[in-house]
């Protein structure tokens, strides 16, 4: 019989899996954001035995590793203080035109849609080191956001 028409089974036409990929630089880490990668190990650590399915379980695994790898390499920042924007610290700014909040955080924490930022992102790495009242360069146009108040 031809190879063509031979089959041995469905696990060759798999995805193959592979490790969750860990952000380059650094693992900067507020207070708060240390607490969240706890609390997804120890959901993880806490599922994992009640899990039967071969593919979850591995899944499951696959995601433990990734925290743990992530809390052994968390850098706690200290909490923001001073008059320019920092890591963790919650900053308005009007941006063509419209007034917006966000807070610089970690990889592991951000979460654009609630305004949640890696400090890694154009616009949180804009935003570090300006202070209220200054305007910074942004997406290649001067003075193209001003920064209104830093938040904590």
């Amino acid at each position: 019989m031809s190879v063509a028409f031979r089959r041995d089974g469905d696990e060759e036409h798999l995805e193959p899996k592979f490790e969750v990929p860990i952000p380059p630089g650094p693992n900067l880490v507020t207070s708060e954001g240390l607490e969240l990668v706890k609390a997804r190990i120890a959901a993880l650590e806490a599922q994992i035995p009640t899990l039967t399915e071969e593919t979850a379980l591995n899944t499951a695994k696959r995601d433990l590793r990734y925290w743990r790898k992530r809390l052994s390499t968390a850098e706690v920042q200290p909490a923001p203080s001073g008059d320019a924007v920092m890591f963790g610290h919650r900053v308005r700014f009007v941006l063509n035109g419209k007034t917006r909040d966000v807070r610089i955080v970690g990889h592991d924490e951000a979460d654009p849609a609630k305004g949640d930022l890696a400090f890694t992102a154009p616009l949180a790495r804009a935003l570090l080191g300006a202070e209220a009242g200054e305007f910074v360069d942004f997406n290649g146009q001067d003075e193209a956001i001003e920064v209104i108040e830093l938040l904590v």
